[in-house]
């Protein structure tokens, strides 16, 4: 039997070859994510254990709340490092104070921000301690009132902003800060720590802007000679407060690699993998459709071995050892595409501000193996169902004058999936009744999609017959052959267009929601925004924007509100929460949140007010008291003034900033809502108000228009990457149908060949085998754009029930240019099966046997 398998592979590589092709990309895609990710969790290692080198100690608050991005730790007291220097084996104590401040380059515009830190802090000397080092110039000191601060910055910083020693700029930390820079510094040995920003003022500077006196983010000691961090460690912990926690240089830095894992790799690492993983489901598609073709044109050839005595097991294992030896081929040069591809990831992301000083890719033994047996996997199981009707073909179908797979429904296939399609559909329709909402509208979805593959043939007749009612009129009779062709086997035709099913409908899913977002937005802003004009921070992980904005806004002739919107991060009953910090009964003025109970003029210092939502889901009430707690260790009980629905702009609760501004680092407004007096035209509005702006840095006032149209850009550049991802598996799934046609048109030889012979022109088979693509290239499009916008429908009411997004928006523009692509992408699939066909010899293929 294996003879009988190396002859079959040999006779068929060119046919294996196409289909190991998906295997290949779908591997290359996998090992790069993996080897990626792998690559900058290491660097980041380097990176933190090299800067962490002279650390030997820190000490922390122990009090946080929030994870990755979301986290706020409380400060301690500066004092305590008088205590901490009279520890034995202490040889250095430096106090450190971190907050945010974005770097402004030379053209005006600020560094870094949306996502890593913009860091401003002290700088602490030439101490061993420090993980920062002058490459350029020297270290800051304090200046005389009235002139700018100095600052040192990072060099990768200096390099973005164009900026070098001596240079003038600001620092935004809720005001432009004006500052001089005198040095240039290096993260262990890096321009900068990833793509994070830095900025180090003096002792003094720092505590001055962040207006924390006599307080610090955490101490880092050094041990004296002949002491290690475990024995430092555990002498310090002797003079601790309750509130506080030391780390080795060792803990610090795994937290630190853990804090990067949570707040980016982690995610990072997730999207890469799970769109590697889309494009190897539609690669198995495309693998079981191969197989199964391969299989019906070998029939004779089954048949035979089983008349000379072969087994059923035999002829079974005969596939599946094929399929496992073109899986292993595929995935072993998908492994060599995916360091090539993972080398252009890296440098992708070197030139975009991450670049760690690694030395080439990490290609690890566990991603090899990973990859090759994911790749293996999906290849062995593609080819199991072909392996077993294989195995089924009788004896007596050697004696056949051919071979042909009959393409008749599976009756049990048809109920199956519409079962599946029911149930799934039922799931997803019925998932906001259910306590775990997305979850169940998730499992729903999967059914679904199981389900309408299985169904795929039982519509695939009348689905290709009505769409190709078009290549009928424009092309006559090519066309009707194109359709008949199409027709001619359901399954074979419903297994070529699932992959592409597959990789459309998670085009349209995301392209749905994408559009259903921008809905929601403009709705809420059409019918809860009664005001004129919005200004909203350009960096969510910045300080935003000064709270004295929106005072002296409101001052103005011009307007008549204006009100600004904060984040908080506290505790509620232990659970974290993230509260809209406002003027509430300002705010009333200025936005609808259709309250049900109280009011919001009644939401004073030590009153909140939550959504219906929550209190639902917490049993609470007008009147009920919460117990909050904040990451400075102080504990309150606020209560409960009013209810309200609409949670898209403020989400599950409102507390005044007297209750939150004691407890936070920096208080900033992430938007200021205005709202103009009568008369006033948008224009002298907007001038009025980016004249205060502009004193404190804030980005410019947008109309609502622009408001609705800079939020939908943002989604858009998100879902232009999804697409990106998402081109893989179209790719893989385009390849599978140009497949498809190659193994069709080798066994329809002698028909093409009578064509021919009765007066078809090579041009006319051409197009016929393009037709053909391009139906069944459509009809997989149709099937996943429909089951795309269905799932997309599911997935808006179930989080609607979750955040609030009430609207949902079929797109049927880009929807539509998706039919578009799929029918001109479904001619390119066709060019080198449709050229192949018209040069097939006439008298050679009427006298094929």
């Amino acid at each position: 039997m294996w003879n009988v398998i190396v002859k079959g592979l040999w006779s068929h590589k060119r046919r294996l070859f196409a289909t190991s092709s998906a295997v290949v990309l779908g591997v290359a895609f996998l090992a790069a994510s993996l080897a990626v990710g792998d690559t900058l969790t290491d660097g980041f290692v380097g990176l933190f254990g090299e800067a962490n080198a002279g650390t030997d100690v820190v000490v922390r608050s122990e009090l946080s709340i929030g994870d990755g991005d979301m986290t706020q730790r409380g400060r301690l007291p500066i004092d305590l490092g008088d205590r901490l220097a009279t520890v034995d084996g202490v040889a250095d104590v430096l106090p450190v104070l971190e907050g945010s401040g974005r770097i402004v380059g030379t053209d005006g515009d600020a560094l870094g921000g949306n996502g890593p830190p913009t860091t401003a802090t002290n700088w602490i000397g030439d101490s061993q301690v420090n993980p920062w080092q002058l490459s350029d110039g020297r270290a800051p000191i304090d200046v005389v009132d009235g002139e700018p601060f100095e600052i040192v910055i990072d060099r990768a910083s200096a390099q973005l902003g164009d900026l070098a020693v001596g240079d003038h700029t600001v620092v935004e930390m809720l005001r432009p800060v004006p500052v001089t820079v005198v040095g240039l510094a290096t993260f262990g040995g890096a321009d900068s720590l990833g793509p994070t920003t830095f900025a180090a003022f003096t002792d003094v500077a720092i505590h001055t802007l962040l207006d924390a006196p006599g307080e610090v983010s955490d101490f880092r000691l050094a041990a004296a000679g002949g002491v290690s961090q475990s024995e430092l460690q555990a002498s310090v912990e002797q003079v601790l407060p309750p509130d506080a926690e030391a780390l080795t240089g060792a803990q610090i830095t795994d937290d630190m690699v853990a804090q990067i894992e949570t707040d980016f790799l982690g995610m990072f690492r997730t999207i890469m993998v799970v769109f590697a993983l889309i494009a190897l489901v539609v690669a198995a598609f495309s693998i079981h459709n191969t197989f199964s073709i391969l299989i019906a044109q070998r029939s004779r050839e089954s048949a035979l071995l089983r008349a000379v005595g072969a087994s059923r097991r035999q002829v079974m294992a005969s596939v599946i050892a094929e399929a496992i030896v073109v899986g292993v081929i595929a995935s072993a040069v998908g492994l060599l595409a995916g360091f090539g591809l993972a080398t252009g990831f890296k440098a992708f992301l070197d030139a975009s501000g991450l670049d760690l000083d690694a030395d080439g890719v990490l290609f690890t033994s566990s991603t090899m193996l990973i990859a090759a047996a994911v790749g293996v996997f999906a290849t062995l199981v593609a080819s199991i169902v072909p392996a077993i009707r294989a195995a089924r073909v009788a004896p007596l179908a050697a004696l056949r004058e051919s071979a042909v797979d009959g393409a008749a429904v599976s009756h049990a296939r048809t109920i199956a999936g519409a079962v599946m399609v029911a149930g799934g559909a039922g799931a997803v329709i019925m998932a906001t009744s259910t306590a775990s909402v997305l979850t169940t509208a998730g499992l729903g979805a999967f059914a679904t999609i199981v389900g309408a593959v299985m169904l795929g043939p039982a519509v695939a007749g009348p689905a290709v017959w009505a769409l190709g009612s078009g290549p009928v009129l424009l092309r006559g009779q090519t066309g009707r052959l194109a359709r008949r062709n199409a027709m001619r086997d359901p399954r074979r035709t419903s297994a070529s267009a699932s992959a592409l099913m597959v990789g459309t409908a998670v085009v349209a899913l995301f392209t749905t929601f994408g559009a259903s977002i921008k809905a929601t937005i403009e709705q809420t802003v059409d019918q809860d925004f009664g005001g004129d004009l919005v200004v909203v921070s350009d960096d969510f992980s910045g300080p935003g924007i000064s709270v004295a904005l929106a005072e002296e806004i409101a001052a103005l002739p011009e307007v008549t509100t204006s009100v600004g919107l904060a984040n908080a991060l506290l505790t509620v009953d232990g659970r974290p929460l993230s509260p809209t910090v406002t003027d509430p009964t300002r705010l009333d003025d200025v936005l609808d949140l259709d309250v049900s109970s109280g009011a919001l003029d009644d939401v004073t210092p030590g009153q909140v007010a939550i959504s219906e939502m929550y209190a639902d889901d917490n049993g609470l009430e007008v009147g009920s008291h919460l117990a909050v707690s904040f990451a400075d260790g102080v504990t309150s009980e606020l209560s409960i003034a009013a209810l309200y629905g609409t949670t898209a702009n403020v989400g599950d609760m409102l507390m005044t900033a007297a209750d939150w501004t004691p407890h936070a680092d920096q208080t900033g407004d992430v938007a200021v809502l205005i709202d103009l007096a009568d008369g006033v035209a948008e224009s002298d509005g907007r001038t009025a108000v980016d004249a205060i702006g502009e004193r404190y840095g804030a980005p410019g006032a947008q109309t609502r228009s622009e408001y609705i149209d800079s939020v939908g850009a943002e989604v858009d550049q998100t879902l232009y990457f999804v697409y990106g991802m998402l081109g893989l598996a179209v790719l893989i799934a385009l390849m599978g149908i140009a497949n498809t046609l190659s193994l069709s048109i080798h066994e329809r030889i002698r028909e093409l060949g009578v064509l021919r012979a009765v007066g078809q022109t090579r041009s006319q088979v051409r197009a016929m085998v393009r037709w053909e693509s391009m139906i069944i290239a459509v009809f997989g499009t149709v099937l996943g754009v429909g089951l795309g916008t269905f799932l997309g429908w599911g997935l808006m009411r179930a989080l609607a029930q979750q955040e609030g997004f009430g609207v949902f928006a079929v797109p049927f523009g880009p929807l539509g240019a998706v039919l578009v692509f799929a029918a001109l992408a479904g001619v390119v699939a066709a060019w080198r099966p449709a050229h192949r066909a018209a040069r097939i010899d006439v008298l050679a293929a009427i006298a094929t046997d």
